[in-house]
């Protein structure tokens, strides 16, 4: 299964913020560090602070911190509400697949896609960030990549 780009870009903010534990973080340093063009990070952080796992505190001092219930989120959750409810494949659309209504893979493609999130669900953000990962993005604020636009 293949993720969203702005899936892949949401859960490396999420990771970030977890690794920086209450340390405000802007959402410049953290495209730094994620390494993603600072528009695609606001989008994603945008995103995450409407689902309630990212606060952003504006102004002077201000910056971005991962929710308590950001900290706990399941990584199935997270992907499942990140990617949205479509099927792995289009078969309905403006030329509908002429086998939609009976066919077979769809329901195969779609018992897999649970599956692959069902395997993501024990996992949590915290978990993630253990040791080697977590060290590795805290290393990484100040001293990230100039490529951000």
């Amino acid at each position: 299964m293949r993720l969203a780009k702005f899936t892949d870009v949401a859960l490396r903010v999420l990771m970030c913020l977890a690794a920086a534990k209450q340390e405000l973080l802007t959402t410049r340093q953290v495209a730094e560090v994620v390494d993603v063009p600072y528009t695609h990070t606001a989008k994603a952080v945008a995103r995450l602070q409407h689902l309630g796992l990212v606060e952003a505190r504006r102004g002077r001092g201000g910056g971005l911190t991962l929710t308590t219930t950001g900290a706990g989120a399941s990584i199935g959750g997270l992907v499942r509400e990140l990617e949205g409810a479509g099927d792995v494949v289009g078969c309905e659309g403006d030329e509908p697949c002429p086998l939609a209504s009976g066919c077979r893979l769809r329901g195969a493609l779609r018992r897999a896609q649970e599956a692959f999130y069902a395997s993501l669900d024990p996992i949590t953000l915290t978990e993630l960030i253990e040791s080697p990962t977590g060290p590795m993005l805290i290393g990484m604020v100040g001293r990230a990549p100039a490529r951000v636009v």
